[in-house]
């Protein structure tokens, strides 16, 4: 195996007046650029599944079977990066049509119990941040406690000998 890997060579037919070191390495720099367009040819024509988040259309086209999920939390963004994380192949589509938006997260069939973990995480997490106080009720919270502080006014004056 070895011995064949050391005897594979290339033949490369250079024609030219005054055979030079440069000429050399303008042949071969055109080689490797032949060679690189052809593994690039061959990576645009194999059929790339779209992996993720990705549109509707992308998602109905791979024919695995489409359901979907209505959320009406506008903060979808926490979704996507759990649905990252759990490797579901999903598309979001928005519905303006009524007066808060509602999504509607639209995902392959395959994939509802990765769907079913990724949104109970997501429903975790979301009760997790409604149940802690927000930064701006603390600070409120602290302005009144110091509102209502009595400052001691009395002076002393004692020196240290």
């Amino acid at each position: 195996m070895q011995e064949e890997v050391e005897n594979r060579t290339v033949t490369l037919v250079v024609s030219g007046t005054k055979f030079s070191g440069r000429l050399l390495q303008t042949a071969i720099t055109k080689y490797m650029a032949h060679r690189k367009e052809k593994k690039m040819q061959k990576s645009r024509d194999a059929q790339v599944k779209p992996k993720g988040k990705q549109t509707v259309k992308e998602l109905i086209g791979q024919d695995q079977g489409v359901s979907n999920i209505e959320v009406t939390d506008s903060s979808i963004r926490d979704f996507d990066r759990i649905a990252r994380k759990y490797g579901v192949d999903y598309a979001v589509k928005k519905d303006r049509s009524a007066s808060p938006p509602k999504f509607l997260i639209f995902f392959k069939a395959r994939d509802a119990d990765a769907l079913t973990a990724a949104f109970s995480e997501y429903s975790s997490k979301k009760i997790r941040k409604a149940s802690r106080a927000s930064v701006l009720q603390k600070l409120s919270k602290f302005k009144e406690m110091v509102k209502h502080a009595v400052p001691d006014r009395t002076r002393r004056k004692e020196r240290e000998r």
